[in-house]
């Protein structure tokens, strides 16, 4: 199509020419005799024609030219289409068409550029430089299945403990700056095996703070756990960040080809449970996976499917715990703490199925259960007359969730609950770290009546200027802090220390764990009035509870003229 058009051109160009050459003979030879002016046309005509014949060949040449040249670069094209990008543009495209012969060549570069920017992307972690999860999973997926031999191959998934700290008090800027400082420090590891003659390794970022290595070949499990120690030891060196420093450590599991698998599936899987049990004996550890840990892990997704089941069946339960003045002898609080009335064990503690509940997020569903539950009791308990807060402990994860005081509003308008009649305990650590939208929430409950407790403190990193600014009624020592103040003088003194800087700011104290007389004589001393533990009285149902700490409305109207 291109072609008979340039020959249109080139043809109606030529008449062009010699209609004018036709018209200038005429004019520059015109003459009165009839006899010369036939003469004078014909001559012109003849003139006209050989013109129009020279400027349409000499035309025609020339767009023949620039008709090839278009030819070429459409098969240039469409081979490029078919991928080839690196052939170079043909000279006669550059000599008839400049301008197209720059563009193809600019195009061709950027579309170059293009997927090898789209190939590091399917291939590298971007913050890293690791290999992604794709690409690690591609490359020991050819390891194994070139295979000839049955000799030992490590897969070790490395798990950071305490990077969502870092992630969250310094922003991700330097959390991204941590992860490839990470990244460094495991490949000096590999370098250092390399060179001690154990063979490379594939080292990737899965996701996160998690990061694993494949060492196809090692001698025995020693080995693996002799590599374990120097991942071990490289996190566990300072990390600085600028102005900052920075302590890290890690989680190790191992899984080894072909005891605990011979797919990478099944590799993943094993070292995966045994990190999370290196997580859960306290972090910092290496554990290579084992059958005991493999049933440990089927136990636990049994209790996280029964943890489901339990919510639609209602097998939950609350009790609850007295916080008692003892100048006056009365309860002025109660913690409601859940349990389970598993169908098939006994009645199941907190501290079986709630770091459960954490992890696999059920804790948000558990969370709202207690919350109606508890708002349902504590309007019954204002409408009798009871004056008692119920406390309720609010895990990280339901404050992390946006609408956590919106559900907690809904749940209060729709028993009726005074806010008055409740209260929250947040552990110190969320305490610490809370966002200023939290804060702001907070604040704002705490304005309409309802009391704010940091529970557990003494058993993490307190700011003590933070702990002035946060919107909080009352403080809950920890039972860590209190066990041995009966026999210990150092212990005391920093009891003593802590409970006057609590009361200095204005807040009240409550003594958490009193399991004797002898810490309650210590504590009186010190100048605590309120206590929570086992020596007092330990969990009970609700008819239970009012029975014993019901305060008579007599006492009350008492206490209130």
């Amino acid at each position: 199509m291109r072609g008979v058009t340039l020959k249109s051109r080139a043809t109606a160009f030529a008449c062009a020419a010699g209609a004018l050459v036709f018209t200038l003979s005429l004019v520059l030879g015109y003459s009165p005799d009839q006899q010369d002016d036939l003469n004078q046309v014909g001559r012109a005509l003849i003139i006209a024609i050989l013109c129009g014949t020279l400027s349409w060949a000499s035309t025609s040449r020339s767009m023949a030219a620039t008709a090839a040249a278009v030819d070429t670069a459409t098969e240039r094209l469409l081979s490029a289409a078919h991928g080839d990008l690196q052939s170079p543009v043909s000279p006669n495209i550059s000599a008839e068409l400049p301008d197209l012969s720059v563009a193809m060549q600019s195009l061709f570069s950027q579309v170059r550029t293009n997927l090898d920017h789209v190939q590091s992307l399917a291939l590298f972690d971007q913050v890293t430089g690791l290999a992604n999860r794709t690409s690690f999973c591609r490359q020991v997926e050819r390891h194994l299945t070139g295979r000839n031999t049955d000799a030992m191959a490590a897969l070790f998934f490395i798990d950071l403990d305490g990077f969502k700290g870092v992630n969250d008090s310094l922003g991700h800027a330097a959390g991204d700056q941590l992860l490839a400082r990470v990244a460094g420090r495991l490949r000096e590891v590999v370098m250092a095996q390399v060179s001690a003659g154990t063979g490379d390794a594939v080292i990737g970022r899965l996701a996160g703070d998690e990061f694993t290595m494949f060492f196809p070949f090692l001698p025995g499990p020693s080995a693996a756990a002799r590599i374990a120690r120097a991942v071990q030891f490289a996190l566990s060196e300072r990390f600085d960040l600028g102005s900052q420093h920075v302590e890290l450590g890690a989680s190790i599991g191992i899984a080894c080809y072909p005891d605990h698998g011979d797919t990478l599936s099944a590799l993943l899987r094993a070292a995966d449970v045994a990190m999370y049990h290196a997580k859960h004996q306290g972090r910092g550890r290496a554990e290579i996976y084992s059958s005991e840990l493999a049933l440990e892990a089927a136990d636990r997704a049994e209790l996280e499917r029964d943890l489901l089941l339990a919510l639609q069946r209602d097998e939950f339960l609350l009790e609850f715990q007295p916080q008692i003045d003892v100048i006056s002898g009365q309860a002025v609080a109660a913690e409601a703490l859940v349990r389970w009335a598993h169908p098939e064990r006994d009645l199941v503690m907190p501290g079986t199925f709630v770091p459960v509940a954490e992890e696999s997020g059920t804790i948000v569903a558990l969370g709202d259960w207690v919350m109606s539950r508890v708002c349902e009791t504590a309007a019954r308990w204002a409408e009798a007359g009871q004056r008692q807060r119920i406390a309720i402990n609010i895990s990280t994860r339901e404050l992390a969730q946006a609408d956590f005081f919106l559900r907690l509003r809904h749940a209060m308008a729709t028993h009726r609950t005074p806010a008055s009649m409740l209260a929250l305990e947040i552990t110190e650590s969320v305490a610490m770290n809370m966002e200023p939208r939290i804060l702001d929430q907070l604040a704002a409950m705490r304005t309409e009546g309802l009391h704010i407790a940091i529970d557990d403190f003494g058993t993490g990193y307190s700011n003590l200027a933070r702990l002035r600014e946060l919107p909080v009624d009352r403080v809950k020592i920890d039972r860590s802090l209190v066990r041995d103040i009966a026999s210990s003088a150092e212990a005391r003194t920093i009891c003593s220390a802590v409970v006057g800087l609590i009361q200095g700011l204005g807040m009240e104290v409550v003594i958490e764990g009193v399991e004797n007389e002898a810490q309650m004589d210590v504590l009186r001393v010190i100048g605590c009035t309120l206590f929570q533990g086992y020596h007092l009285a330990r969990p009970m149902d609700e008819q239970s509870y009012l029975t014993r700490f019901a305060v008579p409305l007599i006492v009350q109207e008492r206490h209130i003229g």
